[in-house]
């Protein structure tokens, strides 16, 4: 799995005009999945990402999780991150998990993420128009194979 992970203020999602999925203070995730992932990959995925401390306590210190701060998270699929621009001008996408396979994973790392903390989703496979406020900012890439 490949995942970015931003600390944001605020992060709506919207298709077709229409908002799907919004959060307040939490995590924007856009989240890759890979051929070769497993349980064991969206385990850790999901231990690191709800306990990572990225938000700021009262001294100003990023020391507290989403959990924390009962914050939400957005989760977007993004198989994008999966980019082979060695090549050409265009990104080839064969390093990413099929879409059948994808979705399924995505769908079940979503459901692992809600029972610790508040999940809102976009729609896999949909065009998709993301907006967010990136607090700080603070951007991460999770590569659960690193």
């Amino acid at each position: 799995m490949k995942i970015i992970i931003q600390r944001v203020s605020q992060a709506a999602v919207t298709i077709d005009e229409k908002k799907v999925g919004e959060i307040g203070q939490g995590l924007l995730l856009l989240v890759g999945v890979g051929p070769e992932d497993t349980q064991e990959d969206m385990d850790y995925a999901v231990r690191k990402i709800v306990n990572m401390r990225i938000f700021s306590d009262e001294a100003g210190k990023m020391n507290l999780s989403v959990q924390d701060i009962q914050g939400s998270i957005l989760s977007i699929s993004q198989f994008t991150l999966f980019a082979d621009t060695k090549k050409g001008n265009r990104p080839a996408f064969t390093g990413a998990a099929k879409p059948d396979m994808a979705s399924e994973f995505y769908n079940r790392f979503n459901q692992a993420l809600a029972t610790l903390v508040p999940v809102e989703t976009g729609v896999f496979g949909a065009d998709m128009q993301v907006s967010l406020v990136n607090d700080g900012p603070v951007t991460i890439v999770l590569d659960t194979k690193n």
